[in-house]
């Protein structure tokens, strides 16, 4: 059955090259969904029934959002790299803690350093930091999705072995003979497609009316989708599996799943105040 075999189709790692300048896929999916995630959360903000009345947060207001945030997710996603997942590496060679067109982010990194700037945005300028928090997450999936779709790519975090008889699987280049688990459509899949799918159907049904229900959403089903995917994805090298065949990824994602839910349950029972300019 090895005919069945998928070879995987190698990709020039710079996607676009304007003399010496070249920017690189995983580079351009984090340009790609900042930029299509501000179009979107800006539809977001200007559609008033959503949130019941006029949104508490202004486009101009969102448009400054967004540099605050690049940096949380960049020096956010590095720093969680370096911390949960080479650390041992980055003390022995730390001038190559910012050299960042080597690869090496976290999510769960960039997620604090998310947090952090939603927090700090929205003090600075009086804003309710849940539904900052909301838009913010509203828009993740795409992010997500095309990272991940980056991470296929370049041919990294590659899955663990699968049966040769499984349809898609593929040989990795740099994976060795064994075919494996594509996981990292998989996670584009869940991380990407199926949460920005159940976001947008709660947003069509009023959850941005309650303040932190989107971010409680997502934080969960983000966790879930992480933990399913890391059954498929085969562990960094350096930190192989952990206790009881656990993940690094899977340890990282499980307090997530128990925040969230909290975060729910406390949005669900504080309905944001209608506004008097609610449109019938």
């Amino acid at each position: 059955m090895l005919f069945l075999l998928i070879a995987f189709p190698v990709f020039d790692p710079i996607a676009i090259a304007i003399g010496p300048i070249a920017i690189r896929w995983y580079a351009l999916a984090y340009i790609c969904g900042i930029v299509v995630g501000w179009i979107y959360g800006r539809s977001l903000l200007k559609n008033e029934r959503l949130w019941g009345g006029p949104a508490p947060i202004s486009l101009l207001q969102l448009d400054d959002f967004i540099l605050w945030v690049t940096i949380g997710i960049i020096l956010g996603g590095r720093t969680g790299y370096v911390l949960f997942y080479n650390f041992p590496f980055f003390v022995q060679h730390p001038a190559e803690i910012f050299e960042l067109w080597k690869g090496g982010m976290s999510f769960h990194g960039g997620f604090m350093g998310c947090v952090i700037a939603v927090i700090w945005f929205s003090r600075a300028n009086q804003l309710p930091i849940l539904s900052l928090g909301d838009i913010t997450t509203a828009v993740a999936p795409i992010g997500l999705f095309l990272g991940r779709i980056a991470n296929f790519i370049n041919s990294e975090l590659w899955g663990r072995p699968a049966d040769p008889r499984l349809p898609w699987a593929m040989i990795f280049p740099n994976g060795g003979p064994l075919p494996r688990h594509p996981s990292q459509l998989y996670e584009a899949g869940m991380e990407g497609i199926l949460l920005f799918t159940v976001l947008a159907v709660m947003i069509r049904f009023g959850a941005l009316k309650r303040p932190g229900l989107i971010l409680g959403s997502f934080i969960a089903l983000y966790g879930i989708a992480r933990i399913t995917g890391e059954h498929f994805r085969e562990p960094d090298p350096q930190l192989g599996f952990l206790w009881g065949g656990l993940t690094m990824g899977m340890l990282l994602s499980m307090p997530m799943v128990i925040a969230g839910a909290i975060i729910i349950v406390w949005a669900w029972r504080h309905k944001a105040p209608i506004q008097a300019e609610q449109i019938p």
